[in-house]
């Protein structure tokens, strides 16, 4: 074994070495952006009663309101990469909380609020539900949009079977409601879309909107953080639901008339295309396309009603194939060129070392105890028996042949749905079926064999996500500092990545990925930490450095290491003992010089590859 290898630490702030920061920070540009956009969205409101005629007005108002809904449409698909096609149905529940309400209740300040109520709760009630059903942990991408697509069609059913309740097939009309100017259901709507608007800037500007972008780029990864990724989809798509029924509201509130169609399919499909032309992923892109479109259309529909819809599924289609990320982005990056301006600054971000915690290891359970493990796909065994225990600061290394099921082995450890048969007890709780983001909460933090991060994300960014599961994420706002375990410090100063926190990670070297996820790992402060082939294509000397990391993070922070690596002089120089899986069973665990000196284990390495046999 290796003493460890000395560490240089970072001496100044993070801050001052992130390239191509500035002065100005994300949070401050951020609410600038909100305020300036605000006051001039507001001015543009004031000012159209005055500037435009009644009927462009009336159909703004439309416009206005369901622009407000497809800012719910285009966080969770742009951001958060949920393809959604039940955004319509909340906007229906909450048309139909005020046409219902006022039509066979009453009607009165008193019963608006009531009723405006009523829609909010009763569509962030339904969002929920649909979320519950669509993001538990196993569900597809697809599944949750064949749910979502079901959602539309079932409230129209259940709108017709309501009769002279809701109105059938006809809707509802002539209810009473607050009948004023054109002008000023004009400022309403609009002052609710710039309000909408300006929260959701501030909102995926914010380390929540980064978390989302990760989801979006990789759910995987994020559940082995400890994100509890369905949780945040479900609250997203409750939240979203609530704003689309306070547009509902408004909407039917103005018009004096709601039918099946406002909650339907086919106006859940066009939010999805106004969103598309528009710039999935930009916010202003998507609420401009939904009033240019919609206005657009009301003009054109009555003289060319085919043609009109003709024309813009061809523009969809092209914009598909040709500007998969919408035209916002084209014209933003236009200006950019034309001001000559390039690339907003990466987050300057300050690392401090996180307070060490106060809990110690002694007497207490082993970190990680492995029970008559087995892992079948039908017939096919591909862990069977496997039984072990762990211990705190020792390292382990799962070595044994190709195929012999070291990653399996690691999936069962880090996931409670992966293993068939069997037990594994973290700190001696037993993870049970528990998701990979409940497992990661007991206390494991795992690394994968091919490099697994988040490319638009920057090296400061996947720090701040890796540490949701101890500090949470701020809604409204940018960290900027970040505190850090000493382990995850030692290997952004060993690997050089603490001064690239603002480079995103698509532009680090394979070397600096490897560095870079295994900080984050450390940062989640595990007590078992699971790796595999952490090593892999590094250089002798990129190796040599982790490898002091590794034996340092055991020898002086006590932690229960489980390794899995083919560098067989690696494993020699590290370990403290080794298990030997073959054909999925536990061949032989004991001391690196015991497994060293088998005759058994040397054979089975010999008919796989005898070139590398210990």
């Amino acid at each position: 074994m290796v003493e460890p290898a000395p560490v240089a630490r970072a001496a100044r702030p993070a801050a001052e070495r992130a390239s191509g920061a500035t002065a100005r920070t994300p949070v401050r540009s951020a609410w600038r952006s909100a305020l300036v956009g605000s006051a001039l969205g507001l001015a543009a409101v004031a000012a159209g009663p005055f500037l435009l005629d009644t009927y462009t007005t009336n159909i703004l108002i439309r416009a206005l309101f369901l622009a407000a809904l497809v800012v719910g449409v285009d966080i969770l698909w742009g951001y958060a990469g949920v393809l959604t096609f039940g955004q319509s149905a909340f906007f229906g529940v909450g048309a139909y909380a005020c046409a219902l309400v006022f039509t066979h209740y009453g009607f009165g300040p008193g019963w608006a609020v009531g009723a405006l109520a009523l829609g909010v709760l009763g569509a962030a009630g339904v969002a929920a539900l649909v979320g519950w059903l669509a993001f538990y942990h196993g569900a597809s991408p697809l599944y949750a949009s064949i749910i979502t697509l079901a959602l539309p069609i079932v409230l129209v059913q259940a709108i017709f079977a309501g009769g002279r309740f809701t109105g059938s097939s006809s809707g509802l009309s002539a209810f009473p409601t607050y009948y004023w100017s054109v002008g000023t259901w004009f400022t309403i709507a609009g002052v609710y879309l710039v309000a909408v608007t300006a929260a959701a800037w501030l909102f995926v500007r914010s380390d929540f909107g980064r978390l989302l972008v990760a989801i979006r780029e990789n759910e995987e990864r994020c559940a082995y953080l400890g994100v509890p990724v369905s949780g945040v989809k479900i609250a997203l798509m409750a939240a979203s639901g609530a704003v689309g029924a306070g547009a509902g509201f408004g909407y039917a509130a103005f018009t004096n008339v709601v039918a099946p169609e406002l909650g339907g399919f086919l106006l859940g499909t066009e939010l999805l295309i106004w969103t598309a032309l528009g710039g999935r992923g930009t916010l202003i892109g998507p609420v401009l396309g939904t009033l240019g479109i919609d206005v657009t259309a009301s003009y054109l529909t009555g003289a060319l009603p085919f043609l009109w819809s003709l024309l813009i599924g061809i523009a969809f289609v092209a914009v598909i194939v040709l500007l998969p990320q919408g035209v916002a982005p084209v014209v933003a990056s236009g200006a950019r060129r034309l001001l000559g301006r390039g690339p907003a600054a990466p987050s300057p971000l300050a690392l401090a070392p996180a307070p060490a915690r106060a809990e110690t290891r002694e007497g207490v359970a082993a970190p990680l105890k492995v029970e008559n493990l087995s892992r079948r796909y039908g017939s096919l065994k591909v862990l069977d028996g496997v039984s072990f225990e762990a211990q705190a600061g020792a390292i382990l290394s799962i070595v044994g042949p190709n195929g012999a099921g070291k990653t399996t082995l690691m999936r069962c450890l880090s996931d409670g749905g992966e293993r068939t048969g069997g037990r594994v007890h973290v700190n001696g709780v037993e993870i049970g079926r528990g998701a990979p983001q409940t497992v990661a909460a007991l206390g494991v933090g795992r690394s994968f064999q091919n490099t697994n991060l988040f490319d638009t994300l920057t090296v400061g960014e996947c720090l701040t996500l890796a540490r949701y599961k101890r500090d949470g994420a701020r809604k409204f706002a940018r960290r900027l500092a970040l505190d850090l375990p000493q382990p995850a410090l030692d290997i952004l100063s060993a690997t050089g990545l603490s001064d690239r926190l603002g480079l995103e990670t698509r532009h680090l070297s394979h070397g600096m990925k490897r560095g870079l996820e295994l900080a984050m790992v450390l940062a989640t402060e595990p007590d078992v930490l699971l790796l595999d082939e952490p090593t892999a294509g590094l250089t002798k000397a990129e190796r040599t450095a982790i490898g002091g990391v590794l034996v340092d993070l055991a020898r002086a922070h006590g932690l229960c290491t489980l390794l899995i690596e083919h560098d067989l002089d690696f494993v020699r120089e590290i370990s403290d003992r080794v298990v030997v899986l073959h054909q999925g069973e536990l061949l032989m665990e004991g001391t690196v010089e015991e497994v060293v000196a088998s005759d058994l284990v040397k054979a089975v390495y010999a008919g796989e590859r005898a070139e590398t046999a210990p």
